[in-house]
């Protein structure tokens, strides 16, 4: 079994990385680059960074964000918000990120997973989905649709879809602990790698989806102390949980 990925994710609206409870109530915490190079040295195994106002408020993707984090980090990154079409994941793959997710559009144009994972392969494609209530939200966890979590992660992986970033909009910023019922649900019906998202507010919460799932993200725990990610993660390996080797980063 592939080890354990702990995974920074950097919510970004025009320009800077902000952070809320339940995706409402943004409060500014940094700079993209600035926080990508701290975490990068700090011993996170990847990034992910999602324009969450390029979907609800028609915004372009942000090109240029992902140039400038390109150019000082070394670790794997993903990148979401406003990709519509193969041309989208295009700009944003040849600035420099590894990977691309989709949320909105990937519900709106099923295929639209198919087509990029054909030009850039399934390990390119991770595909977002917002839960809440045994449903899919679109536009940054604002509109609930009746189509449900489970059978679309099924749908989506089926496609072409590397992996399934899976986030709890009732958990996200509560650091009440991640949805562990729903992410086991969900990585027990897919035969690909589960990220679980919304809810991280200790080691222990971060470990125990780690025992369920592959990958944890954590936003406000680190955003507030981006200095304290190295004794994070060795709380983490002390609750027993075997993280990539760090491969001589500081």
């Amino acid at each position: 079994m592939p080890l354990a990925r702990l995974i920074p994710c950097l919510d970004v609206a025009r320009g800077r990385v902000v952070k809320g409870v339940s995706f409402v109530n943004l409060r500014d915490v940094g700079d993209p680059v600035e926080l990508a190079q701290y975490y990068s040295d700090g011993g996170a195994d990847e990034l992910v960074f999602l324009d969450i106002m390029a979907t609800p408020d028609d915004e372009d993707t942000m090109v240029h964000v992902v140039e400038r984090v390109a150019d000082v980090i070394e670790i794997p990154f993903t990148v979401g918000g406003g990709i519509r079409s193969v041309q989208d994941a295009s700009k944003i793959i040849e600035a420099g990120a590894d990977r691309v997710s989709l949320n909105s559009a990937a519900l709106a144009t099923p295929e639209l997973i198919t087509e990029i994972a054909r030009r850039f392969g399934s390990q390119a494609v991770v595909v977002a989905i917002d839960a809440g209530k045994g449903v899919v939200h679109t536009h940054g966890g604002r509109v609930a649709t009746d189509i449900a979590t489970v059978p679309w992660a099924v749908e989506a992986a089926a496609r072409g879809a590397g992996e399934i970033l899976l986030t709890s909009i009732a958990r996200d910023g509560s650091r009440s602990g991640f949805d562990l019922t729903l992410t086991r649900q969900v990585r027990d019906a897919v035969d690909v790698p589960v990220i679980a998202s919304g809810g991280a507010g200790s080691a222990e919460h971060v470990a125990d989806a780690l025992r369920v799932t592959d990958a944890a993200l954590v936003a406000s725990i680190v955003h507030e102390n981006p200095a304290g990610l190295p004794g994070l993660r060795r709380e983490i390996e002390a609750l027993g949980i075997v993280l990539r080797p760090m491969k001589g980063r500081t």
